[in-house]
């Protein structure tokens, strides 16, 4: 039975925002004496809890209050660069052209993202648009994926996540959804490839390979 729901994440794969991410990282790095990162390397290297991402890079030990401390850094960095960010080129279409319903589903503080999504042009387009109602951020996305699937009244049997992190498949598979993984965001494609779920390099072929799921 094909899935009629799909689950869009923001931050890098509806969202174009790879190289804000990438210096919103070493602008934190850089505040503790850290090295930077490149595109690549952060590609290569990002994964969720972001503090182990970050005790990784720094060598040493990240704990829950420096982490807080961290990303706050990171967002407040981020914020300021976000006036320039633009959505992925083929976003709009792609939306367009899945024929169920969609919902966006955000580690992005939710206050923010909400008028965000308006701001792009997006205002009545998903039936619902969750992020992070929490202070600080970077963990899993599992539970966060199962809450919001609650408070649609589905089940994971009919939802296909598009994401760009390894985090978002461990999220789907969580509750029983597909997931299809869009290369142009925050993980380098070849670990996309090598965990053997569907990989698009477009977001348009993303929704072709959900509608055949």
């Amino acid at each position: 039975m094909a899935r009629t729901h799909l689950v869009w994440d923001w931050n890098g794969t509806l969202l174009d925002d790879l190289s804000l991410v990438v210096s919103s990282t070493n602008h934190a790095f850089a505040a503790v004496g850290g090295r930077s990162v490149d595109v690549d390397e952060h590609r290569s290297r990002f994964r969720r809890p972001v503090a182990e991402f970050y005790a990784e890079i720094l060598e040493r030990a990240v704990d829950e209050e420096e982490f807080g401390e961290l990303d706050r850094i990171f967002h407040d960095a981020y914020r300021l660069g976000l006036t320039s960010m633009t959505l992925a080129a083929d976003a709009t279409s792609a939306i367009r052209s899945w024929p169920g319903s969609q919902s966006l589903l955000s580690m992005w503080f939710h206050n923010e993202l909400v008028p965000a999504v308006a701001t792009y042009g997006l205002a009545g387009v998903f039936t619902r648009v969750d992020g992070l109602r929490t202070e600080v951020g970077g963990h899993l996305k599992a539970g966060h994926l199962a809450t919001h699937l609650d408070e649609l009244g589905l089940s994971g049997d009919q939802v296909v996540l598009i994401g760009d992190s390894l985090d978002d498949a461990a999220a789907a598979d969580s509750v029983g959804a597909e997931a299809v993984l869009y290369t142009g965001g925050f993980t380098h494609p070849d670990r996309l490839r090598a965990s053997g779920r569907p990989v698009a390099d477009t977001l348009e072929e993303a929704v072709k390979m959900a509608r055949s799921l």
